[in-house]
């Protein structure tokens, strides 16, 4: 069985060398890149599994190469962010990050978030032998090619935005909860003060409007969200 291949894009060359090491016992095959401009050159290539991406880097930073990616990379990205640095995190999932972790980290906790974004990867396609495509409310989700349809108009959405928009459209009408989306798609609980959900949400909820002149996710304050239905509504097999 061959290995899963992780990108990382980090100017902190002893950094990258200790995660070379670490995650290469842990049964990764690793490449680093210690600028934004040898990083996204290398990002456009799908056969990493993984991109785990720094903030602050030469040439183009992690911000930049995100811009540059456009939101329409099918590689999940864990970005890597100054510790307390909020404003970091929100803008870093607003162009299309996944998910995110703070600087200084333990070993163990990348693990696990790298484990956690790759299983639930592996979900997603196992379940796209079951079920080819939804449709609800003018949008559709195309399964096998993992793309997204609002008004016949193809929306551009990052691996983790289609997987929440596809949770949503399955229980649509019903409310899905912030705690739901994180255990069911991030593969982790809801720490407090976590604003990824509501960021992925407003991603999508943006995207969704650029072809649409009704909003067809309602937030429920304090509870979680809801997929609105419209006539036609329909899952196939």
């Amino acid at each position: 069985m061959s290995k899963q291949k992780i990108l990382i894009i980090d100017d902190d060359r002893e950094l990258t060398e200790l995660l070379t090491e670490y995650l290469s016992y842990e049964g990764f095959e690793l490449e680093a890149c210690h600028d934004g401009v040898s990083g996204l050159a290398r990002a456009y290539d799908e056969s990493f599994s993984l991109i785990l991406l720094d903030v602050m880097m030469p040439k183009l930073n992690g911000f930049e190469v995100l811009k540059a990616l456009g939101g329409q990379h099918k590689t999940p990205i864990l970005m890597l962010t100054a510790k307390g640095d909020n404003d970091d995190r929100i803008l870093g999932l607003e162009l299309g990050a996944d998910d995110y972790l703070a600087k200084p980290f333990q070993h163990r906790e990348l693990l696990a978030r790298i484990k956690a974004i790759l299983r639930r990867i592996n979900i997603v396609k196992s379940n796209e032998s079951t079920v080819s495509h939804q449709q609800i409310n003018e949008v559709r989700l195309e399964h096998n090619t993992r793309q997204a349809f609002c008004h016949q108009q193809l929306v551009e959405l990052t691996g983790t935005e289609f997987q929440i928009l596809a949770l949503l459209m399955n229980n649509a009408s019903q409310i899905v909860s912030k705690n739901q989306i994180s255990e069911q798609v991030l593969k982790r609980k809801l720490s407090a003060f976590d604003r990824s959900i509501d960021m992925h949400i407003s991603n999508i909820r943006r995207k969704l409007l650029a072809f649409s002149a009704s909003d067809k996710l309602k937030t429920i304050r304090g509870a979680g969200y809801i997929f609105l239905t419209g006539e036609n509504t329909g899952i196939n097999g």
